[in-house]
């Protein structure tokens, strides 16, 4: 019983090592000002999680939305949100800022 429970001790430790290097890894930053995003492509990894940490640096809210993403966020005038995506297959995937959406407009290319 005693090696179960080490076994178990160290097969926790593991998990949370691993956990700690994911989230070590970051969020991509990408910035909404004069309702515009900077970057406007976002390269990610195919087949992976990603979190995008978006910045609204413009004084009024706007909603980060993507149906090919099923992302819907309202995001307010400068604030920061973080918008999970799932991991994605190889490919283009369009997003924009619905308020203002003639100008707010950005991809996530998974490769």
């Amino acid at each position: 019983m005693v090696r179960t429970v080490s076994a178990l001790a160290a097969a926790l430790a593991l998990a949370a090592c691993s956990s700690a290097k994911e989230s070590d890894a970051g969020a991509v930053k990408v910035m909404l000002k004069d309702h515009r995003f900077t970057p406007a492509e976002v390269h990610v990894k195919a087949n992976a999680p990603v979190v995008l940490e978006v910045t609204n640096a413009d004084g009024l809210a706007d909603e980060f939305d993507s149906d090919t993403l099923k992302v819907e966020k309202v995001i307010a005038g400068g604030q920061k949100a973080m918008v999970r995506i799932r991991p994605l297959s190889p490919g283009r995937y369009p997003f924009m800022g619905e308020y203002h959406a003639k100008t707010a407009q950005g991809v996530v290319v998974a490769e």
